[in-house]
């Protein structure tokens, strides 16, 4: 079972290049199982039993189901839309002595740069553009190998192998033509979205990895593909979501943007858009401002993004005693610090979901000498305070652009979810 699972999470990340597809996917799923999409500048009209999504930027999404009986309450499971990556800048095109086009780049997040290189590289996010006298948002994939950045070679540069600091506007700029190419990106990018050029008004495009995620290992226990980080998390979600009754509280799906770069955008996890959307949720329901309140005191929500594995050639770096690994269970994540917001209340409450999901889950803390990373449980209870534990799955390479986890622990985030969705 976990094999077919694995293949349908590599199936989704292949059709999400960026956090704009990856929502765009996710409606399109919840529009197949009949939840009906509420718009922000709309008035709502909620009902018991209903089933309902909103997005915010086309980058995040949140859908939520309202049981036929009065529940006072929402379990929530909130994970992330963007991976790091390489933005286009505005103007993108460099011409290189006649000979080369080239593309100016940014970096987006806190990426491992290296692996970017020498691999077939394309170029997807979303168009903004005027058509029929309208300006709209149009998403768009150059679904072909498009780019490549070269590397030097060892001949020039013999440091590389001793700890190369790379430039990012030296050493990432990716090559797409020669010289017969000039003022042709555009047009490509536009031809993609079947669009005009000259419709064009602006863009968030963004690089990504065509190389095809894999199972693998002896039993295919391994799976590798770019953004696992966490499109993982944001897919076993959707998945419990799915799959869970969603009798016993106000179930909440929420996918949030720009965790990767310190989530302080209207679509991030400082913004109001969950605290608005559960607000709503509770005016909806014909319910007071006290007990909206009296509800967040009682709910419970799971901040999933995908935990440090044990490294095979790099043990050091592990905690001595609290040391996750691949297909061993959901990782439950701590920080004295708080950069996890995971508690000994929520970290029971947590355990218990597993107990009753039949599922292994395991723990992390950094080592005390090595400080850690943040996610978005933490900011996000600066906007709606409930009891909240931190987890992710165990990964290996976090923020390469080829990253491996253990291809069980999909299904195990699964089951969890759907029994927080009971």
């Amino acid at each position: 079972m976990y094999k077919k699972t694995a293949k349908k999470l590599l199936k989704f990340i292949e059709k999400s290049p960026t956090a704009f597809q990856a929502v765009m996917e996710m409606t399109k799923r919840l529009d197949k199982e009949g939840f009906e999409e509420l718009k922000e500048e709309d008035h709502w009209k909620l009902k018991k039993g209903g089933n309902y999504y909103v997005t915010r930027n086309h980058s995040a999404i949140i859908a939520f189901s309202i049981p036929e009986k009065p529940v006072w309450k929402f379990h929530i499971m909130a994970s992330h839309s963007d991976s790091p990556s390489l933005k286009i800048k505005e103007n993108p095109e460099i011409e290189v002595e006649n000979a080369y086009i080239k593309l100016n780049v940014e970096r987006y997040g806190g990426m491992i740069l290296s692996p970017w290189f020498d691999r077939p590289l394309s170029v997807a996010g979303r168009l903004i553009v005027r058509q029929d006298g309208k300006v709209r948002e149009k998403m768009v994939t150059v679904d072909r190998d498009l780019l490549v950045i070269p590397n030097l070679a060892i001949h020039m540069n013999r440091e590389v192998n001793e700890g190369y600091k790379y430039n990012v506007q030296k050493d990432m700029l990716p090559l797409f033509s020669d010289k017969e190419g000039k003022g042709r990106f555009m047009e490509t990018v536009a031809e993609a979205a079947d669009v005009k050029t000259e419709d064009i008004l602006g863009h968030d495009l963004f690089l990504y990895d065509r190389t095809p995620g894999a199972l693998w290992g002896i039993n295919e226990e391994f799976v590798s593909a770019p953004r696992l980080d966490d499109l993982q998390c944001a897919f076993s979600s959707l998945e419990g979501f799915l799959q869970g009754e969603r009798k016993e509280s106000i179930a909440v799906h929420c996918v949030l943007d720009n965790e990767e770069v310190g989530s302080s955008t209207r679509q991030g996890a400082a913004s109001t858009f969950l605290k608005d959307t559960l607000m709503r949720i509770n005016m909806g329901l014909g319910r007071t401002q006290e007990e909206y309140y009296m509800a967040l005191a009682d709910s419970f929500m799971i901040s999933a993004d995908n935990a440090h594995a044990l490294h095979p050639n790099h043990t050091d770096k592990t905690d001595p005693v609290n040391r996750p690994v691949l297909n061993e269970g959901i990782v439950i994540k701590y920080n004295a610090n708080q950069k996890y917001c995971t508690d000994g209340v929520s970290a029971t409450i947590f355990k218990d979901i597993c107990h009753r999901a039949k599922v292994p889950y395991q723990t992390f803390v950094n080592r005390s000498d090595m400080a850690g990373g943040s996610t978005l449980g933490n900011i996000s209870n600066t906007q709606v305070p409930m009891k909240t534990v931190d987890i992710g799955l165990a990964q290996l390479a976090m923020h390469s652009v080829y990253e491996t986890t253990g291809a069980k622990d999909t299904e195990s985030l699964i089951k969890a979810a759907s029994v927080l969705f009971a």
